[in-house]
């Protein structure tokens, strides 16, 4: 077991031994946390970690590429002692709910995997390497000196992939009242929980995979597998009128407001849920509950209450190909766009089979970073 596997099951142990304080507000429990973490930090560790709230270069500082490319700040979990990493994973673990906190940990294997195989290219579908230098979205950028292939950024220099490249930062002054930002992620993750109060804004966040399919213990992996099934799913109860509404004339090919798209906006394509039935509109709110039912379930049940409000102001829309494997990730792009809302999810095209290789994206643009003075 290797040293983040049993600082992860040991914050899981954690959390289920909290005995009393199950009664606190979700708010004051992830506050908890945040303090039990920084007070294991030396005063060099807690100054690398803590910025000023206002601090916007660190707020964007996330990407769906490794670290080596795209550096982050804050620490890493590979600068963090066992004792420090387990206090980590507790307050990450604190502002998720258990779904969400599993996917973070199912992301994190994932790009463990990747480290490993990095080189070796796919092994039966299960595992995954990274594409070819220079050649795939998460490769060195194109022109620049390239890498070497395995677990080095470009040039050969730096890690790229694995569990130990994974950063926390904290933006403000963990509080009860003021408002403060908590930031986890690394390669195919960026979670941005904003914290005002009762109120925890999750977006923009970005959930990843690659490999998006692989065995780890015996059993298979799809850390992204709901957000695949119940897509197909809803494409297949739509009816032939509703399909062509829905299916664009074109292809996407990865995120439209991923990483550095913050404060882009974009017109809604696709079907409308206004002409859907309720049965449809049921699987569309089902959909949109992978990505805003990561957060804890306090602020996912006000945020899936907003979202259930404006569900006919929704539009979904499709590219790419229509049919699946049983057991597979579908290879196609789908956005979920909506007055608070826009989901994405992006199989790339490059590099080898598409739906191993996933990009997802959670934004709202009205309220990013909880920027919305009066948002809900």
């Amino acid at each position: 077991m290797s040293r983040i596997q049993h600082t992860v099951r040991i914050s899981i142990l954690m959390a289920l031994s909290l005995g009393p304080v199950a009664a606190q507000t979700a708010t004051s429990r992830i506050v908890s946390a945040a303090n039990s973490f920084l007070s294991t930090l030396d005063d060099k560790q807690r100054q690398s970690v803590l910025f000023a709230y206002d601090d916007e270069a660190q707020r964007k500082r996330w990407s769906n590429l490794p670290i080596s490319i795209v550096p982050r700040a804050g620490l890493s979990m590979k600068e963090l002692s066992p004792a420090q990493q387990t206090a980590a994973m507790a307050l990450v673990s604190s502002a998720l709910s258990p779904r969400g906190f599993e996917k973070v940990q199912q992301i994190m294997d994932g790009d463990e995997m990747l480290k490993s195989n990095a080189g070796n290219g796919p092994q039966n579908g299960r595992g995954g390497g990274g594409p070819p230098p220079g050649k795939g979205p998460d490769g060195p950028p194109p022109g620049g000196r390239g890498g070497r292939g395995g677990n080095r950024g470009p040039g050969g220099g730096g890690l790229m992939f694995g569990k130990d490249l994974y950063y926390l930062s904290i933006l403000g002054t963990p509080s009860e009242k003021s408002p403060w930002l908590l930031q986890f992620g690394g390669h195919h993750l960026a979670l941005n929980i904003t914290i005002i109060g009762e109120r925890d804004i999750l977006t923009p966040t970005l959930t990843g995979a690659q490999p998006a399919l692989y065995t780890l213990n015996g059993k298979t992996v799809r850390p992204l597998g709901p957000e695949s099934d119940k897509a197909i799913a809803l494409l297949n109860a739509l009816d032939e009128n509703q399909k062509k509404q829905a299916i664009l004339s074109f292809r996407l090919a990865d995120l439209v407001l991923g990483p550095g798209q913050d404060g882009k906006t974009i017109q809604p394509e696709g079907l409308k849920a206004s002409s859907m039935n309720e049965k449809q509109r049921a699987m569309l709110l089902d959909v949109i509950a992978e990505w805003s039912g990561i957060v804890n379930e306090s602020a996912a049940a006000a945020r899936m209450a907003q979202l259930k409000a404006e569900i006919n102001e929704t539009w979904f829309a499709w590219s790419g190909p229509v049919t699946v494997a049983p057991g597979s990730n579908i290879a196609a792009y789908y956005r979920v766009q909506g007055p608070h809302l826009v989901i994405e999810y992006a199989p790339q095209q490059m590099g080898g089979d598409p739906s191993l290789h996933v990009h997802t994206m959670y934004r709202d643009p009205t309220n990013d970073y909880g920027r919305a003075p009066n948002a809900k």
